[in-house]
């Protein structure tokens, strides 16, 4: 079936308005309607070629040991932003909650940045191995985005991006498409007007996405890329009949995977994600109806492992940050985006527009909040966000260091694909 890219005149619906038993009825119809189609294949693996939903720090035993041993490393993957600034008001941004005093990061700072990431480590040939441009802005609205991409791929470190797709440029994707490892594209809803809602904007943007994402899949198979081209679904309870249709409309485009997630809230729970819901039999079937619509070309997966914690964190030390930092689309380094808000002026440890990365990183600071929050004075489990971005991360070498659990053994397996953005 192909998708008629159109505007067309349909009933106003308030998604955001409806009640939970609507939705859930709505749901059912969908689940037992496509149950009778031909489209599903409960036998299918959608994590044969492609795992989204897990950890890769096992396949980094080095670079791990190191750490554990006490010495400085670099990070493996460092999740960054170019700006804070985004064009929509998605209702479930998480990196809304965490605004801090912004400025623009000049060219010749990231350019630095960049350099900085290949010479730190612990010993040559051992400094930041990925680098994706997700965390608390829309990196796109940045106009060094494609330099900063460039760059990256000329030193050899592997760069990815998670955008909301509206402001990338046609005459850029034949370049992104050879040098991203992968380009993910938030979309969150199926329907145009559900989709204009939800990530406040308009309903115009929708059909314009769609038809990038056309672009983008035509010069993949083109120019025979591996780059790793799909959709994401951040999934909240009050549009959850967004799920299977969007997993349709997957398939359909040709991109290589529709990722359902879990949404994060901070440490308040401001957001209000019903954490519960994820784990109701309802949702479970859901999910794992909308997994069946995976093919031997095209993955859906639901983010079970995170999808199922809730808020039921495992350790209170985090010990992931030194192996996988963030940054602020500020130039503000902190530990996660947890701590990216101004309240929390105690955890940054610098900000590349008034050093270098590299100094920041050599700093005492840098140090002592990394042992900080792997310290008994630090406890994660009441002062940070939820299903944070290290959390799998955190709970292997929590039971690598607090259980003397080894990391798993994967001496002779295949590489999985994106293993530098652990």
């Amino acid at each position: 079936m192909k998708i008629k890219i159109k505007e067309k005149l349909r009933k106003e619906i308030d998604y955001m308005s409806r009640g939970q038993k609507t939705v859930d009825d709505i749901m059912r119809s969908q689940i037992s309607k496509i149950q009778k189609s031909e489209l599903l294949d409960f036998d299918i693996d959608p994590r044969a070629n492609l795992h989204l939903d897990t950890t890769k720090i096992a396949f980094h035993k080095e670079r791990v040991k190191a750490w554990k041993d006490g010495k400085r490393v670099a990070p493996i993957t460092i999740d960054m932003a170019l700006t804070q600034k985004c064009s929509y008001a998605c209702t479930f941004c998480y990196a809304g909650l965490q605004q801090n005093p912004s400025s623009p990061v000049p060219w010749e700072v990231y350019e630095q940045f960049i350099d900085d990431c290949v010479e730190i480590g612990h010993k040559p040939g051992e400094g930041v191995k990925a680098i994706s441009l997700v965390s608390d802005g829309e990196s796109t609205e940045n106009p060094d985005f494609y330099k900063f991409i460039n760059k990256a791929y000329e030193v050899g470190i592997d760069i990815a991006s998670g955008t909301n797709g509206i402001k990338l440029q046609e005459d850029k994707l034949p370049e992104i498409v050879e040098k991203l490892t992968y380009l993910r594209i938030n979309i969150n809803a199926a329907e145009p007007e559900a989709y204009a809602q939800i990530m406040g904007t308009s309903v115009r943007n929708y059909y314009k996405v769609l038809e990038i994402i056309k672009k983008l899949v035509k010069i993949k198979k083109e120019k025979k890329s591996d780059i790793t081209i799909g959709l994401q679904m951040v999934l909240m309870p009050e549009y959850a009949d967004q799920v299977i249709p969007l997993a349709k409309i997957g398939r359909e485009l040709g991109v290589d995977y529709t990722v359902i997630k879990h949404c994060s809230d901070d440490e308040k729970g401001r957001l209000g994600v019903d954490y519960d819901w994820y784990r109701s039999p309802l949702a479970v079937e859901l999910l794992k109806t909308a997994e069946a619509l995976s093919t031997k070309d095209y993955s859906v997966q639901a983010k079970w492992s995170k999808l199922m914690t809730g808020r039921d964190r495992k350790y209170s030390k985090c010990f992931g940050t030194p192996l996988l930092l963030q940054m602020s689309g500020t130039g503000i380094v902190a530990p996660c985006g947890s701590f990216f808000h101004d309240r929390y002026k105690g955890l940054h440890i610098g900000d590349i527009k008034d050093e270098r990365f590299l100094d920041i990183w050599r700093s005492d600071k840098y140090h002592e909040v990394m042992s900080y929050l792997a310290s008994d004075k630090f406890d994660a489990r009441t002062e940070c966000a939820t299903l944070c971005l290290q959390d799998k991360v955190n709970e292997v070498l929590n039971d690598l260091i607090e259980n003397n659990i080894e990391l798993d053994d994967v001496s002779g397996k295949e590489l999985p694909q994106h293993i530098n953005f652990i």
